[in-house]
């Protein structure tokens, strides 16, 4: 399988030019200009991932998808498709597609889709992985079965955290972000009287709260100047990528509200959807704040770092507003934020 990707388009100019532009990305792109064609491609070897055109003779999109999941369920498909085949484009995704690609093609979010595909086949891999190794070992004994569980979920965190890395390469001012994020959430999580199993989901879920920069564009992310209202519109769509990258993996699952919402305000002002004071998850409740932190006490390419006077300062004008005032208070009076290096003094 290695990095071959399968492109389905009637016209060989574009599949060609899709190709090409993976190449550069370091996938092969092998191309096919029917429905017949794909699916005998698609019986000799496995594929990283399908894309496909929605709208072609003989065999159309949605058909090819459905004998491509007949023959490989596991199969991720990016479709392509105009505005007048919209109501095709939903249907592919009610069927398991991963995406669709408006046409004519950008070649750039056509490999941001891409990327975003093959990372959610990554984690899923590591899960059914960590699955594969539980169902083995259900017979051993107790104590071996402990030790074997510890081992897994170190060998999980660790895949998370070259993950969670790998992302961050994209932009050299939020390196090891989300490992501090995740120190101050887990000190956070003890004062508040977390049990292990809401330790753990937290640990994951402040780790991953970013994962969905993975779906912003590089000029955006590190942009010298101010952003405008519309770069500013892409950045607040990162929970969502996030919470849609992650979504579909069973492990994952009771983590996604605290992906999707650390960045909601008490007060109902934040995003995406405006939640307000504890219906806000606990959890994201705790990144906000750790992660607001990490932000202004860090260098970041439009601004410099704030002193530690100034960063506490500025958390407190965010109490009962951004913040949630009682886990803010714990964050301060214990001084949480002592776990986060490289602070100015």
């Amino acid at each position: 399988m290695e990095n071959r990707i399968l492109i389905v388009d009637d016209e060989e100019k574009i599949g060609s030019l899709i190709a090409r532009r993976l190449n550069k990305e370091g996938y092969s792109g092998v191309t096919a200009n029917n429905g017949k064609n794909a699916l005998h491609h698609h019986d000799k070897e496995k594929f990283l991932l399908l894309i496909s055109d929605i709208k072609m003779p003989e065999m159309d999109g949605l058909e090819l998808l459905k004998k491509a999941k007949a023959m490989h369920p596991d199969i991720t498909a990016i479709m392509m498709a105009d505005y007048q085949e919209i109501d095709m484009a939903a249907e592919a995704m009610r069927m398991g597609a991963f995406d669709f690609i408006k046409k004519p093609v950008d070649s750039d979010q056509l490999v941001l889709s891409v990327k975003k595909a093959l990372l959610k086949n990554k984690l899923k891999e590591v899960i059914d992985g960590y699955h594969t190794h539980l169902e083995k070992l259900e017979e051993e004994k107790r104590k071996r079965l402990q030790e074997a569980l510890r081992i897994l979920k170190k060998a999980n965190l660790n895949t998370v955290n070259v993950l969670v890395k790998a992302i961050e390469a994209k932009d050299p001012y939020t390196r090891d972000h989300s490992d501090r994020v995740r120190k101050m959430c887990m000190k956070t999580g003890v004062k508040l009287g977390f049990n292990e199993e809401m330790l753990e989901n937290l640990e994951y879920g402040s780790l991953l709260h970013d994962i969905g920069m993975i779906g912003i564009a590089d000029d955006v992310l590190q942009k010298q100047g101010r952003l405008s209202s519309e770069e500013y519109r892409q950045i607040k769509e990162h929970p969502l990528i996030g919470a849609k990258i992650l979504e579909e993996i069973d492990f994952f699952r009771d983590k996604l509200p605290m992906i999707l919402h650390h960045h909601e305000h008490f007060d109902g002002s934040g995003y995406p959807d405006g939640l307000r004071g504890e219906t806000i998850p606990l959890e994201a409740r705790i990144i906000l704040i750790a992660d607001a932190f990490d932000a202004i006490t860090s260098m970041r390419y439009h601004r410099k770092s704030m002193p530690l006077k100034d960063a506490l300062m500025e958390l407190e004008r965010g109490k009962g507003k951004q913040f949630d005032p009682y886990i803010l208070g714990i964050f301060l009076n214990e001084k949480i934020y002592d776990s986060s290096i490289g602070v100015s003094s």
